[in-house]
C-alpha cells in the first residue's frame, strides 16, 4: 500500500481520494506544518501531495512547505487551479515530481503518484547499490599491494565474494586477515547486513559457548537475562571467527554440528534456530599439524576448510612494501593533522631491506611512530626505530649504486642473496634463513639476470639440508 501524506486545508478531500483511488493507496492528512514534519521525520509517508491555494498569504506558506517537502527528497505531487499553473510548474522545476489540475482527473492522478513512487524507490535502490559498492572498494582499498601474492589474494576473494560456502583464511599474525574477511562480506550479495568479528582467542574458555551461541535467563550461575549469541547477531551477514585454532574440542564438536545441520539452539533452550550467516574462519597457527596433534579436528577441519584463502606475510612480497608505507603515511598524518609529503630514499631502503616479523601491523606502527617523531615533512632514517636504523647496509663487496633508486634497491638484495649464498656454501635454506626471508624469495632474488651469478653457476645448485636417517 502506498502510503500519500495530503497537505489540504480541505477535510473531505481527503475521503474523496481515499474513496476514488482505491485500496492500493491510503490518505493521510496534513493540515499544520507540524504535522507535515512528523510526517516527513518519521518517513511515514511514501509521496506527498500538496494543494496550492489561490489566497496571497496562504500561497506563500504553501511554497515554503513545498521546498522543504523537496529538500527532504521525499516525491512531491503539486495539485493546483489553471490560475496557478505557471507556480505550480516553477516547484516543478525546483524538483517536485510533477503536477495536476484542480480539480485532478483520478485516473491521472493516480498514474502520476503511481510514478512518482516508482521513482523514489527507485532512486532509493540506485543509493543503496551505490552504498554498497562504495563499500566494497572501500574495503578492497585497504588491502595495499599490486605484487603477484596479493593479486592472487584479491582473485580469490572475487570468486568467492557471492558464493555461500565457509571460508578460512590463514597466514601470520598482522597480514590482515580481517580485512580479507571485510572484503568478501562487502564484495557479495551480504553486504550491507551484519559483518560480526570475534576474537576466539580473548573470550575465557568456560564463556565461549554462550557468547557463541547466546544463552537463557538462568542457564547457568550468574545469568541476569538472556542473551543473543554471535551467531544470531550476524543474521543474514557474516560471522569471522578469528584464532578459530583457540577453540576447545568440545567447543569444536558444537560448532561442527552447527555446521552440518545450519542449526543451533542457545544454552539452556531446546528451541532450534536457523544459521543464516556465512562463516569466514581465521587463524595464524598450522591447523594440519594441530590436527596431526589431535588438538584440533579433522572433521571441522575439513568442513570450514572448503575455500582457503593464504595472506602472504610482508617478506614474501617485499616490493609492496613502499605502496603499504606510503598509504599509511598519508591516513596518519591526515589523522594527526600533521602533513608528511614523502619517505626519505634512505629510510625506504630501511624499510624495504627490513624483515618485518610484525608484518603489516608492524609497518603500520612503525610508520605511526614515525610520523610522531618526524621534525620535518618528510620521513627520514633518523624517524624510524633503532633496530631499523642499524641495519648494516654497506658491507657488501664490490656493490657500486648505479641507476634508479629502484633499481639500486634491486641490486642491493640481489648482492645480498649472493653474499649470503656463499657464505653458506649454496645451501639455499641455510642463507635463507640467514637473511630472515623466506626459500621462495631468496629463489626469486637469485633468478635475477645479474653477472655475478652468471659467473658463479654453482650457486645455482639446490644443496639442501641433508635428511637424518638411518640406512
Amino acid at each position: 500500500m502506498i502510503r500519500i501524506g495530503l497537505h489540504s486545508e480541505d477535510r473531505t478531500l481527503q475521503s474523496l481520494l481515499s474513496s476514488a483511488l482505491g485500496q492500493e493507496f491510503e490518505v493521510l492528512l496534513a493540515s499544520t506544518e507540524d504535522e507535515i514534519k512528523l510526517m516527513l521525520s518519521a518517513a511515514h509517508c511514501d509521496v506527498m501531495l500538496l494543494e496550492l491555494d489561490s489566497d496571497l498569504d496562504s500561497l506563500k506558506e504553501r511554497l515554503e512547505c513545498a521546498r522543504r517537502i523537496i529538500a527532504s527528497q521525499t516525491p512531491l505531487v503539486v495539485m493546483a487551479s489553471d490560475t496557478l499553473r505557471s507556480t505550480a510548474v516553477e516547484l516543478v522545476r525546483q524538483g517536485a515530481y510533477g503536477y495536476c489540475r484542480r480539480p485532478p482527473s483520478i485516473r491521472d492522478l493516480k498514474t502520476m503518484l503511481l510514478r512518482a513512487h516508482e521513482n523514489s524507490s527507485l532512486k532509493r535502490e540506485l543509493q543503496n547499490v551505490q552504498q554498497r559498492l562504495d563499500d566494497a572498494t572501500s574495503s578492497c582499498n585497504q588491502m595495499i599491494g599490486s605484487s603477484p601474492q596479493m593479486q592472487q589474494v584479491y582473485d580469490l576473494v572475487h570468486r568467492v565474494a557471492n558464493i555461500n560456502t565457509s571460508v578460512l583464511v590463514t597466514g601470520e599474525s598482522g597480514t590482515g586477515k580481517e580485512l580479507i574477511a571485510n572484503a568478501i562480506h562487502n564484495l557479495g550479495n551480504r553486504a550491507g547486513r551484519p559483518f560480526v568479528a570475534v576474537c576466539c582467542g580473548a573470550i575465557p574458555e568456560g564463556l565461549i559457548e554462550a557468547e557463541l551461541f547466546g544463552h537463557e535467563k538462568g542457564a547457568f550461575t550468574g545469568t541476569v537475562g538472556a542473551r543473543v549469541g554471535f551467531l544470531e547477531q550476524a543474521a543474514d551477514g557474516t560471522l569471522f571467527l578469528d584464532e578459530i585454532g583457540e577453540l576447545t574440542l568440545s567447543t569444536q564438536v558444537k560448532l561442527l554440528r552447527v555446521l552440518q545441520q545450519r542449526e543451533f539452539s542457545r544454552v539452556g533452550s531446546n528451541r532450534l534456530i536457523p544459521l543464516r550467516a556465512r562463516l569466514v574462519f581465521a587463524t595464524h597457527q598450522n591447523l594440519e599439524e594441530m590436527v596431526a596433534q589431535g588438538t584440533f579436528r579433522q572433521d571441522l577441519y575439513y568442513r570450514i576448510n572448503v575455500m582457503r584463502i593464504d595472506a602472504p606475510p610482508l617478506q614474501e612480497h617485499p616490493e609492496d612494501i613502499l605502496q603499504i608505507a606510503e598509504h599509511f603515511l598519508q591516513l596518519y598524518s591526515d589523522m594527526y593533522q600533521k602533513p608528511m609529503a614523502s619517505i626519505e630514499p634512505a629510510a625506504a631502503a630501511a624499510l624495504q631491506s627490513y624483515s618485518w616479523p610484525g608484518n603489516v601491523r608492524e609497518l603500520e606502527n612503525v610508520i605511526q611512530r614515525g610520523i610522531i617523531v618526524a621534525r620535518g615533512q618528510t620521513l627520514a632514517l633518523e624517524d624510524l626505530p633503532c633496530n631499523m636504523q642499524e641495519q648494516d647496509i654497506a658491507n657488501i663487496d664490490d656493490y657500486h649504486p648505479a641507476g634508479s633508486f629502484e633499481r639500486q634497491l634491486r641490486d642491493y638484495k640481489v648482492k645480498l642473496a649472493i653474499t649470503a649464498l656463499r657464505e653458506n656454501n649454496g645451501n639455499k635454506t641455510l642463507a635463507a634463513r640467514s637473511l630472515h626471508i623466506s626459500r621462495a624469495y631468496l629463489h626469486r632474488l637469485i633468478r635475477l639476470p645479474e653477472p655475478d651469478l652468471l659467473a658463479e653457476p654453482d650457486l645455482l645448485v639446490d644443496r639442501d639440508i641433508p635428511r637424518v636417517g638411518t640406512a
